[in-house]
């Protein structure tokens, strides 16, 4: 099964077969992902799937629209290495939505009297800009599993379609909002954005929603006109409030951003960004290597600028590395200083020991501020996985510190810049 990718023709291999025999899908598709997941073989996998889907398309308008072994493959990989990138692109604005909702019916056959239709046009413009808002601008949080594959179904699509000046978007939209954030908005508890089924009221707003999202992340054929993919006139007539040039030229920005091998600045971020705070515990920073210094409690922040930390909260930084200067970002042996989920922060000529709490707040920090990191062009193929303690290093006993790291960083960069490894994936 894990070598299926390397199988030609593809069709042949072990896990293309099982996707294609089974009456259920999903009692092959779920477990398929999560084995090829661990392997670090999904990528090749569903790109060379997903090509045989570009060679049954003829029309670049409908690109991955259908329910084939590569888009169901996508939607399960979306799910499990997209679901904390749901959580810090909508949850805060699905909760505001859920916990007050607004009066947003803009059908005329579902309005009760007494009801201002122009006022719930406004409200659910309101709410549309806001979560639309959130995801153009969420670009540094798309996982580096989910990059990866985007960049690779755009190159895939303009090859196969040369003529065709959208197909680059479209690819990538087809999944990024039709299949994962619209989805998300209209069944925020399927991907446990809320622990319960909203309730009438609440799933009608977020429906409208997700409609609307839907029509602004399409960008497969700017020359017809989006309202002809809503059904219902009143959709029609709202969907008019919204300046197209404007909406769809973030939303090209973003789908470049989360599908690019190129290092670009983030939509909407002029400005830094948090990506991530908490408290942790950090090894003393001083120059004297002969001892084992001690930890000292302190806030990190993750902006998508920077990495400090501070001794309070509310402090002013002690400390600050730039994201550009990170060279690597890896777990530490237990055995450098008797404690458990370690990792360090490889930048210049030393590396940050950091303590976190427990394994799953170790392993977030880990994996955000390697995402964050993947596209610095001076990252590092190896690393040592212990400490320099008295004149050595613990894992390859090297006497001098400057020793190049003697195990392969679990981040590998490929010629192209593309990231993969255990980091990407979890």
């Amino acid at each position: 099964m894990v070598k299926s990718p390397d199988i030609q023709p593809i069709t042949a291999s072990a896990a293309f077969i099982l996707g294609e025999i089974c009456r259920d899908k999903n009692d092959a598709i779920l477990p398929l992902v999560r084995l090829l997941l661990h392997h670090q073989k999904l990528v090749p996998f569903v790109t060379t799937i997903a090509q045989l889907d570009l060679n049954d398309n003829q029309e670049a308008n409908t690109i991955f629209r259908g329910n084939s072994l590569a888009t169901r493959c996508m939607d399960e990989t979306m799910k499990i290495v997209g679901n904390h990138y749901l959580k810090v692109t909508l949850k805060n604005v699905i909760d505001e939505i859920c916990e007050s909702p607004k009066p947003c019916e803009i059908d005329p056959n579902r309005l009760r009297e007494g009801d201002n239709i122009d006022n719930h046009k406004e409200n659910l413009r309101h709410y549309v800009d806001k979560v639309f808002s959130c995801i153009v601008k969420s670009s540094m949080s798309c996982p580096t599993m989910m990059c990866d594959l985007f960049s690779s179904l755009r190159h895939m699509a303009v090859r196969h379609f040369p003529n065709d000046r959208h197909v680059q978007y479209s690819a990538v939209s087809s999944f990024v909002f039709l299949r994962f954030f619209a989805v998300a908005v209209v069944s925020p508890h399927i991907f446990h954005l809320r622990s319960h089924h909203p309730d009438t009221q609440t799933s009608r707003v977020l429906t409208l929603i997700s409609k609307t999202i839907q029509t602004l992340g399409s960008v497969g054929s700017l020359s017809k006109n989006k309202t002809s993919s809503f059904k219902e006139p009143f959709m029609c007539d709202f969907y008019k409030m919204f300046e197209e040039e404007t909406y769809t030229a973030d939303v090209k920005k973003f789908l470049e951003e989360i599908s690019s091998t190129e290092s670009k600045e983030p939509s909407g971020m002029s400005e830094s960004v948090i990506l991530k705070e908490g408290e942790m515990y950090k090894r003393a920073q001083g120059r004297a290597r002969m001892v084992k210094k001690s930890f000292n409690k302190r806030w990190f922040s993750l902006t998508s600028r920077e990495f400090t930390y501070h001794k309070h909260k509310d402090k002013e930084p002690v400390f600050r590395i730039p994201i550009k200067s990170i060279l690597a970002v890896e777990k530490l042996d237990e055995s450098a200083f008797s404690k458990n989920n370690m990792f360090q922060v490889i930048y210049g000529d030393k590396p940050l020991y950091i303590h976190a709490s427990n394994c799953v707040e170790a392993n977030e920090w880990i994996e955000v501020l390697s995402r964050v990191s993947r596209r610095n062009h001076r990252r590092l193929s190896k690393y040592h996985p212990s400490a320099f303690i008295n004149g050595t290093w613990l894992c390859c006993k090297a006497s001098s510190e400057s020793t190049e790291g003697c195990s392969p960083c679990t981040v590998d960069l490929c010629e192209h810049g593309c990231v993969s490894g255990p980091t990407g994936t979890q």
